[in-house]
């Protein structure tokens, strides 16, 4: 523990404060509709394949939302990229409390909470720069831990809506937000931008990254463990009560249990990765999420719920691997590759609830989707293998 607050120490720690904060209240906001999407259905006479479009385009517009971030950050600075971000969530947040009466409506309220999911490509940028470089996988692994938003909002929201029309939920997000707001101008010094480019030379620049082999294998690697994270976490509610018939409450406290093992266990992934390499951290946890995501419908309640937590601890800790990659990689260009690999790790997100759910369609079960999905840790899993030969083809340019 004293070597950790040492590393605290070692940089602007105030700036790590805001940068988890700001990514904490916006992961509660990016993840609303998932943790009403059962008050959601009832309100608003909703089908399951109404409730899973609803849940998933947060985590799409926050994919495409992560890149323009990632931009800004970059070419106009990651505090003011920050701050604009918490604005527009409070707007959204404000139109949800007040105008959103029907499932058009709603459809574009929950596209517009994706902004929220973009603060990923500010907030890791805002602590990496303000710490020296062998803290990196600690530090990410800590302002990312702010994904401990999905916890607060999985638990809180069901009970909110329980007592409360889920318009007035969204006011009372509005005002968290707009709290935020006001605590992160005061913690975050402002700073000059990184890069003094036009937008067509950052956008060429972004295709460069993502024409190296390294870049769009963590893309991969990051949609399985962060898109498994968040798309597991966003579904959790409504598989408990499909699957066990477990009412809106008790299912929040599941998923909100899942979300919060799976985001504090973030930091010892990117901390055991700066120790003892990324890769090799990758090889013992792909087949955990593999095996878990295969059995979280189970003939057992418990066995389901146990494996809904292992799977998720293990996709928590494979995003810390993940990002102390990106940072050791990508050293110069740490807020553009935030914002490439954090979109991949969104649209992960937002593929697993409709994957499960088309498949829950054709097939009457969660099962087939969940394979399908642990059929992609496995061909990672595999990568991971391959590059870790010592005598063998890498599929990727390892950086040296």
């Amino acid at each position: 523990m004293s070597e950790i607050w040492r590393i605290v120490k070692s940089g602007h720690w105030p700036s790590l404060v805001g940068a988890w904060v700001h990514l904490t209240v916006s992961f509660m906001v990016w993840l609303l509709v998932a943790a009403m999407s059962l008050p959601l259905a009832a309100a608003l006479q909703l089908t399951d394949a109404q409730v899973a479009w609803l849940v998933s385009l947060p985590l799409l517009g926050g994919a495409v939302l992560r890149m323009i971030a990632g931009w800004s950050a970059d070419w106009l600075g990651a505090r003011h990229t920050a701050v604009v971000i918490l604005a527009v969530e409070l707007l959204v947040l404000l139109w949800g409390w007040g105008g959103v009466t029907d499932y058009g409506q709603a459809l574009v309220f929950s596209l517009g909470l994706g902004v929220a999911g973009a603060s990923f490509a500010v907030a890791l940028p805002i602590a990496s720069r303000v710490y020296p470089p062998p803290a990196q996988g600690l530090i990410l692994g800590i302002a990312a831990s702010g994904n401990v938003g999905t916890v607060l909002i999985l638990f809180l929201a069901p009970r909110w809506a329980a007592v409360m029309d889920w318009h007035q939920v969204c006011g009372i997000m509005a005002a968290v937000v707009a709290a935020t707001l006001v605590g992160f101008e005061l913690l975050v010094p402002r700073t000059p931008p990184v890069l003094d480019v036009c937008v067509g030379a950052w956008w060429h620049h972004v295709v460069e990254l993502i024409q190296q082999r390294s870049a769009y294998w963590l893309c991969f690697l990051y949609a399985v463990t962060f898109g498994g994270f968040v798309g597991l976490c966003s579904v959790i509610p409504l598989l408990l009560h499909d699957v066990y018939g477990v009412e809106a409450i008790p299912a929040g406290i599941v998923a909100a249990l899942c979300g919060l093992i799976g985001s504090v266990i973030r930091p010892v992934g990117g901390y055991v990765a700066d120790r003892h390499g990324g890769l090799r951290a990758l090889y013992y946890v792909l087949p955990a999420i593999a095996g878990a995501v295969v059995a979280v419908v189970s003939p057992s309640q418990s066995m389901g719920v146990v494996m809904m937590v292992v799977a998720t601890a293990a996709m928590g800790f494979g995003n810390g691997v993940v990002f102390q990659l990106v940072a050791e990689w990508f050293p110069q260009d740490i807020g553009l590759a935030s914002g490439v690999v954090g979109a991949a790790g969104a649209v992960g997100g937002f593929v697993l609830p409709i994957l499960i759910g088309t498949m829950k369609g054709l097939s009457g079960s969660y099962e087939l989707g969940c394979w399908l999905f642990a059929g992609l840790a496995v061909c990672a899993w595999g990568t991971v293998m391959v590059a870790l030969r010592p005598n063998g083809s890498s599929p990727v340019n390892l950086p040296s």
